[in-house]
């Protein structure tokens, strides 16, 4: 799936991923224009019941004006599931669906069925039951890439928001993300909207393997979209160690330069995509 959204950046390498209320249309432009590598416009949780309708309207509503983005469906437990399916189906401007509350990979299957063929579908894990099926989730033929419901995970099993407790769900999507040869996967997000504190969090993605994030504010991409990024100092080591055991690995001396290698390989391709330079 290469269609670009919103920066340009294709959508499984986009850093920071939007959560846009439904209940909002006059926000959806904003959003696109934004700097954000991805808007997902929500008819679940930002949604109470009785204003589902109307939020699903006014999204196909917009997508129907030539824009895009992705859209967050209620889950396949729901009655309201099988309606923006219904709704959604074909729709032009319909990047992809987030599939909220996803516990089984036949709950992705279910969901692709019911939608245009090759829709691209991100499986929100947000309880324990969706935690303990990952891998079966990752596996599924029309996952796109998995995405960490982190406040309903917290709901649901009563831990906290520190790090520890929050490193074992975080690195069990990130195994079954590459065990399921999907791109990485996309972090919670922070509600706190103090800019170092997001910023703290987001190098905490990047250190758990998560390659994305969710945002709840237009203001927070930029940060997300650094963090989530080599930086120019990165770049130049990169350039360095590449130069000097060869693109193809023909002066590779010992085991040890293999990982370096790799290391420096990967920060130089995720350069090119986000357009970092190296340090001067």
């Amino acid at each position: 799936m290469e269609t670009p959204v919103a920066s340009g950046i294709a959508p499984d390498r986009a850093r920071s991923w939007l959560l846009v209320p439904g209940t909002k249309p006059e926000t959806f432009s904003d959003a696109a224009t934004s700097g954000v590598d991805a808007v997902i416009l929500d008819i679940e949780d930002a949604v109470a019941p009785a204003k589902k309708p109307a939020a699903r309207e006014s999204v196909l509503q917009w997508l129907g004006e030539g824009n895009s983005a992705w859209v967050r469906i209620n889950d396949a437990t729901t009655p309201y599931w099988a309606d923006d399916l219904a709704a959604l189906s074909g729709m032009p401007g319909l990047v992809g669906v987030m599939l909220a509350k996803t516990e089984s990979g036949g709950q992705v299957e279910a969901t692709a069925a019911r939608l245009a063929p090759g829709t691209p579908i991100l499986a929100l894990v947000e309880s324990a039951m969706g935690l303990e099926a990952a891998t079966e989730i990752a596996r599924a033929e029309s996952t796109f890439r998995l995405a960490f419901g982190s406040g309903d995970f917290r709901r649901d099993t009563g831990m906290s928001d520190e790090p520890l407790a929050m490193a074992y769900p975080r690195s069990r999507l990130v195994v079954s993300s590459r065990a399921g040869r999907l791109p990485g996967p996309i972090d919670g997000p922070t509600l706190n909207s103090n800019e170092s504190v997001l910023g703290r969090d987001a190098a905490l993605t990047v250190s758990m393997g998560m390659t994305g994030k969710l945002c709840m504010h237009t203001h927070q991409a930029a940060i997300v979209n650094r963090e989530l990024a080599p930086s120019p100092s990165d770049v130049s080591w990169a350039h360095e160690v590449i130069e000097a055991l060869g693109a193809d690995g023909a002066h590779v001396k010992d085991g040890s330069d293999l990982p370096r290698l790799a290391k420096a390989l990967g920060i130089n391709d995720s350069a090119e995509v986000f357009g970092i330079s190296p340090a001067s």
